[in-house]
């Protein structure tokens, strides 16, 4: 199977108004800056977008909201951006709000086929809502229910001809789960190698959950904060 595309324009081929879409990376580290300016670029609308975060106003996925391009966002943390803070107050954009920890276990439960499970945090607040609830050693728990979406897009420090993939250090988070849960995932990669190359140990997603792969350009890189010495 021929997994190597030109570039994120040909990588997200297919992905279409009103889907849902998995985005890895933590913060601004180890997003796929290629593809989101692909669907930027693409006008694609009405999406339903998983990230741990929504960017910052005018990067990451904080530029999908400036072109009102996201229909619902579901995240655990939202709070850097301004024009999402402006949205919802609005009634522009759907959100769903998830502790952390409990996404993260969403997201790797549904791409290891496990519909549903308990997971204690969040009862008691907001976050329960209707949920079932069981009592386990104690302690009661929230039935929350596996993710996967129509789209995994994920960043990686390295990838082969066959999908593999490295991340490196923070960029880790949210992109390897992610890539397991989308029907069909889409790797951009810093430096993409011959298959072969890289070390069978040191791979962190296998090829077989992804579909397509290119090697991205030009990344910022940005930075949230940016905190220095006097």
């Amino acid at each position: 199977m021929q997994k190597v595309v030109k570039n994120a324009v040909e990588a997200i081929r297919g992905l279409t108004d009103n889907m849902s879409v998995l985005f890895g990376g933590f913060g601004l580290c180890g997003i796929p800056e290629n593809c989101i300016q692909a669907i930027y670029d693409a006008g694609i609308k009405g999406l339903t977008c998983y990230s741990n975060n929504a960017g910052i106003d005018g990067w990451g996925l904080g530029l999908l909201l400036q072109k009102h391009q996201m229909k619902k966002m579901i995240a655990s943390y939202v709070g850097e951006n301004k024009e999402f803070e402006r949205q919802l107050l609005a009634g522009e954009l759907e959100v769903e709000l998830i502790p952390q920890g409990t996404l993260a276990e969403r997201i790797r439960a549904g791409g290891a086929g496990i519909p549903a499970f308990f997971v204690p945090a969040g009862y008691g607040t907001e976050v329960q809502g209707n949920k079932e609830v069981r009592e386990y050693n104690g302690k009661m728990h929230l039935l929350e229910m596996g993710i996967t979406a129509d789209f995994a897009i994920v960043k990686a420090w390295k990838g082969d001809e066959y999908g593999n993939l490295i991340y490196r250090n923070t960029a880790n988070n949210f992109n390897n789960m992610m890539a397991s849960a989308g029907k069909i995932t889409i790797a951009e990669v810093e430096e993409l190698v011959p298959a072969g190359a890289l070390d069978p140990n040191q791979i962190h997603t296998p090829g077989i959950y992804v579909q397509r792969i290119f090697q991205g350009v030009n990344y910022q890189k940005k930075i949230e904060f940016v905190t220095t010495r006097d």
